[in-house]
């Protein structure tokens, strides 16, 4: 996949834990962490005759927050239980750009940003909230309960939903009977993701999905 470039924060898209773990090998590796979402197939590659990159590999298409400090956002530390000296703490076994694990003639400081801050490997952001959200197309009397991001605008659901339907921007999106604003998430159109309150009752998370409805444009004119 081609290397994707953005200038503001905001204009990074969001995805779903299910988009990620489909990119999980060698040729096609994407791996989450601290709320971002990055594809290290280029790092995989240069690195493939190496033995640390199989952690990496081990965990391709997974979140790997557990390697990393939430304060700093440099790889965990932790006291060598043999050396008393302040290490990298790499559970799964040496990872690329991370230096000798104990003092030796040989360490040497590394020469380029380590891989885990490196921007150039940067998609977007992992959803905080992947949701649920039924589309029904109105022409066809068809249906698709497709999952979204709690952050995606209309627009973005839109693309999800070309899966389905490839013109799904000719279509007038309205729920209940309101005609919903493409640049703003499914919650600031007045659509929130009510799981939590249907299990605090009791009910089952999907008692109700909520649906947008699409109208073909042409239709919606006569």
């Amino acid at each position: 996949m081609s290397q994707i470039t953005f200038t503001k924060e905001k204009e990074l898209p969001y995805f779903l834990p299910s988009e990620v773990v489909l990119h999980n090998s060698l040729s096609d590796c994407w791996v989450s962490y601290l709320g971002k979402v990055y594809d290290l197939t280029a790092l995989c590659k240069s690195c493939e005759d190496r033995p640390e990159i199989k952690p990496i590999l081990l965990f391709a298409g997974k979140d790997i927050s557990h390697w990393f400090d939430r304060l700093t956002g440099d790889i965990q530390h932790h006291v060598d239980p043999r050396t008393g000296a302040l290490v990298p703490y790499c559970p799964h076994g040496p990872i690329p750009d991370v230096g000798i694990p104990e003092p030796s003639s040989t360490w040497r400081p590394l020469e380029q940003v380590p891989w885990w801050r490196d921007t150039k490997y940067l998609l977007g952001n992992l959803t905080r909230n992947p949701r649920p959200c039924r589309v029904i197309n109105t022409l066809i009397a068809k249906e698709a309960l497709i999952w979204v991001c709690e952050e995606d605008t209309i627009k973005r659901i839109q693309e999800r939903f070309k899966l389905f339907n490839s013109n799904s921007s000719d279509y007038l999106w309205k729920s209940e009977e309101k005609i919903l604003d493409l640049n703003k998430t499914l919650t600031d159109n007045g659509i929130p993701d009510e799981r939590e309150r249907f299990l605090r009752c009791g009910l089952p998370d999907n008692f109700y999905v909520p649906s947008i409805l699409c109208y073909y444009k042409d239709i919606v004119k006569l």
